[in-house]
């Protein structure tokens, strides 16, 4: 019998073989093309979707939802830049790729059914050496992000930091929101809440109807935030225990706000939309009508400014234009683990090799792989929002798509490395 590195052998070589030099338009389904106008259909399900929790949308609920955030949720929009950061397309792109999983050779139609990915970007080397998408996607159609956008907000922190709104991290939360004094966030820094390691009680089950996630779905305000953190109870000292917490993110939007007073949508659309140059118009869903925005979720994006978010953590907030809009070191700093989760930073996931990712649940996701220069952005709907298969299967995608990556210049290797998500 083979050894699993040999059969990756054979695949990367298959992958070579079947890699080709090419310059075509992505591909976007167009027998699933979107319509102009929406259905008294579709504007029935939009009236459902109002009424039913994201968490627990169907499948059609999902594809229509996700690419129009403004027909269910208030949002506030962030404005394409007049001159994008660059992302032309690589001489030479990617036209097979195969990888193992479930012990067999897949392909990239079979993950992109078995998985319901609504898109694909991969860039190499700042070139975009594939772009697929589904479900009469196209490469300017918006798609929610879910926590993608805590990465964003870990961004935006080192963008106050370097404004001189916010003077460290290690600022407690309290100095910015008075109102939680004599709570169980006395003592928790903007640190602390940056590594999920704040010691506040919190149940993130998403099929948990009644978790305090899936409470936070109906909070209309940030007056509803504020009040529902204020009664939770400390589990463990700041610092010393990992729990992953999505009001905790919305509450550091609150943080951001209190600091900068803008919309935390004001804020990014003139320092990341503008000031690195974002390619098409987006927005942030609000958690009530003229009120804050969900600061651990939904901003709403295209699939190639998914890309550019990858781009500006992995050159350090350095545009196009050379302007460094991050601190010297932020994202070094950021991606150091956490003292209570080695595999978390500041509201990014660590892997090993160096790579690390932005992660939303139903399958929104931005590798980011420094050493290979390498960002694998994805748009998706998940029949579940979580699990341990799902997961599996992306890494081992993830794995298969590096190696073809990079082997576009023809150099033979392959690594059998482990732990991306």
């Amino acid at each position: 019998m083979k050894s699993p590195f040999a059969i990756r052998s054979l695949l990367l070589l298959l992958m070579i073989m079947l890699t080709a030099a090419g310059c075509g338009a992505p591909e976007t389904g167009e027998d699933d093309a979107r319509p102009d106008a929406f259905t008294e259909e579709e504007a029935q399900l939009f009236a459902e979707m109002r009424e039913t929790g994201i968490l627990f949308w169907t499948p059609e609920m999902q594809l229509l939802g996700y690419r129009n955030p403004g027909e269910i949720n208030p949002i506030r929009l962030l404005d394409a830049a007049e001159e994008p950061f660059p992302l032309p397309d690589a001489e030479k792109k990617i036209e097979e790729v195969l990888y193992l999983y479930d012990n067999g050779v897949r392909d990239l139609d079979y993950y992109m059914e078995e998985m319901n990915a609504a898109g694909l970007l991969v860039i190499k080397d700042g070139e975009i050496v594939l772009e697929e998408y589904r479900y009469g996607n196209e490469p300017d159609t918006p798609w929610i992000s879910f926590s993608v956008t805590k990465s964003v907000l870990s961004m935006m922190f080192g963008l106050a930091i370097e404004d001189g709104y916010i003077s460290s991290v290690d600022d407690l939360v309290v100095e910015y929101l008075p109102e939680l004094e004599d709570t169980a966030y006395d003592g928790v820094t903007i640190r602390h809440m940056l590594w999920m390691s704040s010691g506040v009680s919190w149940n993130e089950d998403y099929a948990d109807p009644d978790s305090d996630v899936s409470a936070m779905q109906y909070m209309r305000s940030e007056a509803d935030l504020i009040e529902y953190v204020s009664r939770l109870d400390r589990a463990a000292e700041p610092g010393t225990r990992f729990n992953y917490n999505t009001a905790e993110t919305n509450l550091a939007g609150s943080v951001l706000k209190a600091a900068t007073g803008m919309y935390l949508t004001e804020y990014a659309n003139e320092r990341i939309w503008q000031a690195f140059g974002m390619e098409h118009d987006a927005s942030w869903n609000l958690m009530g009508e003229n009120d804050i925005e969900h600061g651990g979720c939904c901003i709403n994006a295209s699939l190639r400014d998914y890309g550019r978010i990858g781009l500006m953590a992995l050159n350090n907030g350095v545009n196009s234009q050379g302007d460094a809009l991050l601190p010297e070191g932020w994202m070094e700093q950021s991606l150091e683990p956490a003292p209570s989760f080695e595999g978390y930073g500041h509201f990014w996931w660590l892997h090993d090799a160096g790579r690390y990712s932005a992660t939303g649940i139903f399958g929104q996701h931005i590798h980011i792989n420094a050493d290979e220069n390498l960002i694998i952005a994805m748009h998706g709907k998940w029949e579940q929002a979580t699990g341990s298969e799902l997961s599996a299967h992306r890494r081992a995608f993830i794995e298969g798509l590096t190696d073809v990556a990079r082997n576009l210049s023809g150099e033979i290797c392959c690594s059998e490395g482990a732990g991306v998500e």
